[in-house]
């Protein structure tokens, strides 16, 4: 297998790569317009306002989005594509194309529903305290409508899947490697 052509890779393995690679250059712009998102929002709520410790818990949540987004959007997708190309040059077997499906279908969506996710809690928050909240507890407490139950399933849904996916895809590689 030469370092430049796919035309040995299994066609499961191509097309995996090609959409965790297009993944991974999607989420890197999607990351960027967070970051600046977040710096020209953080800039509408003045220290002056909010006071230094209000202000900064109430972007908290906004500003990580951006490194959220790049770690599990564009890091980690290329992560686990090298690790699809350096498995096989370590003389491993094809992983099977449910794994792969796990990690396609599962992992690449929920990372993308995580960040969404993140993205909403942290906009809630800075916009709460921009129209006047400062009881940063109720504010918390008023995400997702203020229902509980709906929050412990939104997030153990999103988290849940965004795990399982990653680990049975991991297996499925780890399997696939020789036992030597």
């Amino acid at each position: 297998m030469s370092g430049t052509t796919t035309d040995r890779l299994p066609d499961g393995y191509t097309a995996a790569v090609r959409t965790l690679l297009r993944y991974a250059i999607v989420m890197a712009v999607v990351g960027l317009l967070t970051g600046i998102s977040f710096q020209e929002s953080a800039r509408k709520l003045p220290f002056a306002k909010a006071g230094a410790g209000l202000h900064l818990e109430s972007v908290i949540n906004l500003a990580l989005v951006h490194g959220h987004i790049f770690t599990m959007g564009v890091l980690v997708p290329l992560a686990l594509a090298g690790a699809l190309l350096m498995a096989r040059r370590a003389g491993g077997r094809e992983v099977g194309p449910l794994s792969l499906r796990w990690l396609l279908w599962g992992y690449l969506p929920a990372a993308a529903a995580t960040s969404v996710l993140q993205l909403v809690k942290g906009y809630h928050f800075l916009l709460a305290v921009r129209g006047g909240a400062t009881d940063l507890a109720q504010v918390d407490a008023a995400f997702l409508g203020g229902s509980a139950v709906a929050r412990f399933v939104v997030y153990g849904a999103v988290h849940g899947a965004l795990g399982l996916c990653l680990v049975v895809f991991l297996a499925g590689l780890w399997r696939s490697l020789p036992r030597d």
